[in-house]
This record gives C-alpha cells, sequence and structure tokens, in this order.
C-alpha cells in the first residue's frame, strides 16, 4: 500500500437496520477499504463465521483483553460484550486502508475520544416501524429479544445527532452510494490537507 495512514470511519444503527448489508456492499465497491472484525461474547447465529462476521470469545478472555487496554472500544449490548481490537485497526491504518468498525452508539462515543479524526456515520431506518418489520423477518430471534431490541433501538435513535451524518436507509444501493460518497469526500479532503 501506500505511505498514507488509513482514516476510520465507524457506522453504528440499530440492529436490523441493515449495517451489515451496507459494510458488504462498500467493501465490494471499495478496495482500499477494510472491515475491523469485532470481538463478541455471544454466541454465534447460523451464518456467521469465526475471524469473519465476529471473533467469538468467552467473557473471561474479553475481561481480559479490556483489562490489558487491548480494546479500543468496548460495551454490553444485550446481556453480550462487544469490542474492537485497538491492534487491529492499527494495523489496517498503517498499511493505509480506510477501516471501518461496526459499533453501537456507547462504543462509538469511546472512539470519539480516542480516534478525534474518525469519522462517524449513523445508519437510520425510514421508521421504527420498519426497522421492527425486518428485524422480525431475520427469524434469528425469539419476540422477547425483539422486544427488548426494539427498547434499545429507540434509545440509539436519540444518539444520531451526535454523529458527522445521518443517512436513512430506506434503499440500500442508494444509501450505498451516499455513504460511498461521504467516504471519498473524506478522503479526498485529507489527501489536500
Amino acid at each position: 500500500m501506500n505511505e498514507r495512514r488509513g482514516l476510520v470511519f465507524v457506522i453504528s444503527g440499530p440492529s436490523g437496520v441493515g449495517k451489515d448489508a451496507l459494510i458488504d456492499r462498500l467493501l465490494a465497491k471499495d478496495p482500499n477499504l477494510r472491515r475491523s472484525v469485532s470481538f463478541t461474547t455471544r454466541h454465534p447465529r447460523a451464518n456467521e463465521k469465526d475471524g469473519v462476521d465476529y471473533t467469538f470469545v468467552p467473557r473471561d478472555k474479553f475481561d481480559r483483553l479490556v483489562a490489558g487496554d487491548e480494546m479500543l472500544e468496548h460495551a454490553a449490548y444485550d446481556g453480550n460484550l462487544y469490542g474492537t481490537s485497538r491492534e487491529r485497526v492499527n494495523q489496517l491504518r498503517t498499511a493505509g486502508y480506510e477501516t471501518i468498525l461496526k459499533i453501537d452508539v456507547k462504543g462509538a462515543q469511546q472512539v470519539r475520544r480516542r480516534l478525534p479524526d474518525a469519522t462517524f456515520i449513523f445508519l437510520a431506518p425510514p421508521s421504527m416501524a420498519e426497522l421492527v418489520r425486518r428485524t422480525a423477518k431475520r427469524h434469528t430471534e425469539s419476540a422477547e429479544e425483539q422486544s427488548a431490541r426494539a427498547m434499545i433501538a429507540e434509545t440509539e435513535m436519540k444518539y444520531a445527532s451526535h454523529y458527522d451524518h445521518v443517512v436513512v436507509n430506506d434503499d440500500l444501493d442508494r444509501a450505498v452510494d451516499e455513504v460511498l460518497g461521504i467516504i471519498q469526500k473524506v478522503r479526498a479532503a485529507h489527501l489536500t490537507g
């Protein structure tokens, strides 16, 4: 890669809003983007692969990573722990890649303190009703889990105004193009600045 240190883009939004689908398309469209794979203590879903979707670890190992200040950010979400490896992000940035962090609003606040040069993008649903419909359609959670996530989502939506950009995922292709435009604009400003 080049000598330039890569940028960091934080993407947050409520569960079911389409963050993974959006990020997958961004990665396919821009060869300089990389996803930082987060650690989590939750069990993998049927379609998830360790080291690709998340790095799945037991709680005691996660606690050791936090105690050793090896996490750029970490947060509890719906009874599970999630975190971003400081080393993984630094390796990607040093190699000159733009790094995408998919993290919740609490984790984003921690990243803002540690990486003030990061760009923060909030992916919002067109409506809460549509978000609930999308989450139910996934068939990966019980009704109780869906209800809990809906309550969490309502709280998370209140943080949207704290982000540099808010993108409504009413149409995935349009949302991808909008986020890609943001990334390209920030990259261009960084190269000329």
